[in-house]
């Protein structure tokens, strides 16, 4: 079974994780969210990209889900010494991955190159595509103003409230090499439970991406990210909240619904069945909170024969 996912942040990771125990890596394409993507220290950092590339090799810290395991942080103990600032921790395995990316853009190879070439390196047989090769940084609207998306969820830690988003360029951008191609050849495609506003939302934005999910003949799937009206990681549920929608599975398969065929939420709201059922879905439930590896691969399991 051929299946491409549509990925991004820590929940999305741990979900692959667990995938690739039960399918073959290489029969996996995931279409990942570029849009936390910026500029630090004169770098290109691709958040995304790279917890997604890190988790798949065996290589993301277990603690955070984000950054390498046993990281050390020397270069930024320097740069704080020498009156830089520091908000956004890299550490100096994780650095290596953006000098060696920031490298190949100068030379003028693409993200879609780069991004395969970190996979090989690395070990993941998946094969990983950004969104775009375009830039098309996130800019959270807020009550203090316009934030760029870094300066929203690390600096200020996504403490003002959420008016909107937008991904500057996304109306230039078109999809990576092959995006289109996989959303129409694969048998199945999963949206893994992310958030929907800051992962999910800015694939969804390239132009072209939305109307080859409503086109697509694949069984389109989407794993909700909130449960029991909060989100497990990061601030997805706050997000609903402040936007006026409802902070639930139900709010989340709402955003969705025009290209989904099927929504996957958590035993425990089988009681917003009903609500999501007269969206025009399909309802399975699950057991979708992954709290270790063997939940991984349980839920991934659990997909799988959905989908067969």
């Amino acid at each position: 079974m051929k299946i491409t996912a549509m990925a991004g942040g820590v929940g999305a990771a741990k979900f692959l994780s667990g995938l690739v125990q039960v399918l073959p890596p290489e029969e996996i394409t995931v279409v990942v969210n570029t849009g936390d993507d910026f500029r630090w220290m004169g770098l290109y950092i691709c958040p995304d990209l790279d917890t997604i590339t890190y988790t798949l090799a065996g290589l993301d810290n277990p603690v955070t889900g984000w950054g390498v395991r046993d990281e050390t942080y020397q270069c930024l103990d320097r740069l704080r010494a020498l009156g830089c600032e520091t908000w956004f921790a890299l550490g100096d395995r994780d650095l290596a991955t953006h000098v060696y990316r920031t490298q190949r853009i100068q030379q003028g190879d693409s993200l879609t190159e780069i991004a395969a070439s970190l996979s090989r390196l690395n070990g993941v047989a998946a094969r990983i595509l950004p969104m775009t090769d375009s830039p098309v940084p996130t800019m959270v609207h807020t009550e203090d103003g316009t934030l760029a998306f870094q300066d929203y969820f690390v600096r200020r830690n996504c403490q003002p409230q959420v008016q909107g988003f937008t991904f500057e360029g996304i109306e230039n951008a078109s999809p990576a090499p092959g995006v289109l191609r996989v959303l129409q050849e694969s048998d199945a495609i999963i949206v893994c439970p992310s958030n929907p506003f800051i992962s999910i939302g800015p694939i969804l934005a390239v132009p072209g991406i939305r109307d080859a999910l409503r086109e697509s003949p694949a069984t389109i799937l989407a794993v909700s990210p909130i449960v029991a009206g909060e989100a497990l990681k990061g601030p997805a549920a706050v997000m609903m909240r402040q936007l006026g929608f409802e902070a639930s599975a139900s709010g989340v398969a709402s955003l969705y619904r025009d290209f989904l065929d099927v929504f996957v939420l958590d035993r425990r709201d089988e009681s917003l069945r009903e609500s999501i059922s007269a969206l025009g879905l399909q309802v399975r439930s699950a057991d979708t909170i992954m709290s270790n590896e063997a939940s991984r691969v349980a839920l991934a399991n659990s997909i799988l024969e959905m989908l067969s």
